[in-house]
């Protein structure tokens, strides 16, 4: 007979294999709590953040902890309502339907992202206004459908403040549709860690590329359209890991990511020189 400690044991040991099948994401404060509430509650969510913050890793590691399919759309200038919903296509001397991730996401009750969904076309976010209410309907007006979300559909949308002017912003009418989460930059502890573990730094090395960042975060005087995000502090990592000097891996994967500028990149350099020194 199997006994209770036996039971228990077993237990931890799957909770832990399926931990460490989670995409890995360092959490920040309680932003898987309120995203599982808003799965649980069937409420869509907007996410706030700088580019390379952790936005998408984010969703990834929370649809592979519920246990929900995830369709990510990368949302960019050209795209449509046609694209996100889906289209006639004529194939065989016939007219069929394909179906667009949004409905797929619908029909599956998967979790959907439209990351940056600002850089869309502006008539295409008219079309998550059903979806986003307590409606949670999709019609779809070329095929005469009204698909009702099941409840583990959830949707979720994210853009970076940063980037938005009159041109490309969020209508009130579509944000107010939405629960709000606002991520940033990790917390100095928080960032080492993401480095030692994604980027394979010793514990040296990300201390020096966090204390990089957050100088290079400081900086006013240049116009920079983004600054040092996590994201490029990992792939620096990487490359001092891989054998490359700390400030070669710094000049190829921050400071040339982050502008075009001549004195702009010479003035960066120097500020790698000043926090991680002159070796390559």
């Amino acid at each position: 007979m199997t006994t209770t400690p036996t039971l228990q044991r077993e237990a931890a040991t799957a909770a832990q294999a399926a931990s460490s099948s989670l995409p890995f994401y360092a959490e920040q404060g309680d932003e898987c709590a309120l995203f599982a509430q808003c799965h649980a509650q069937q409420l869509p969510l907007l996410i706030k953040g700088p580019t390379g913050c952790g936005k998408t890793r984010f969703v990834e590691h929370m649809a592979a902890r519920l246990g929900r399919p995830l369709i990510t759309v990368s949302c960019h200038d050209d795209l449509s309502a046609a694209d996100l919903v889906g289209r006639h296509l004529i194939g065989n001397g016939s007219t069929i339907w394909a179906d667009g991730p949004l409905t797929r996401a619908v029909r599956e009750g998967a979790i959907v992202y439209l990351d940056e969904v600002v850089e869309a076309r502006k008539d295409t976010t008219v079309v998550l206004h059903p979806l986003a209410d307590d409606r949670r309907i999709l019609p779809i007006e070329r095929t005469g459908e009204q698909l009702k979300a099941p409840p583990e559909f959830m949707l979720v949308i994210s853009y970076n403040p940063g980037y938005q002017n009159l041109l490309k912003g969020l209508k009130p009418s579509t944000r107010q549709r939405f629960t709000a989460l606002t991520l940033n930059y990790p917390a100095p502890a928080v960032e080492r860690s993401i480095l030692e573990k994604e980027g394979r730094a010793s514990p040296a090395v990300a201390a020096r590329l966090v204390q990089l960042a957050q100088a290079l975060r400081r900086l006013t005087d240049h116009d920079l359209e983004e600054t040092a995000s996590t994201r490029l502090l990992v792939m620096a990592a990487r490359l001092a890991s891989a054998g490359m000097g700390l400030r070669q891996a710094c000049r190829a994967a921050v400071v040339d990511a982050l502008s075009d500028d001549l004195d702009t990149v010479l003035a960066l350099d120097e500020v790698v020189r000043a926090v991680v020194g002159d070796e390559d």
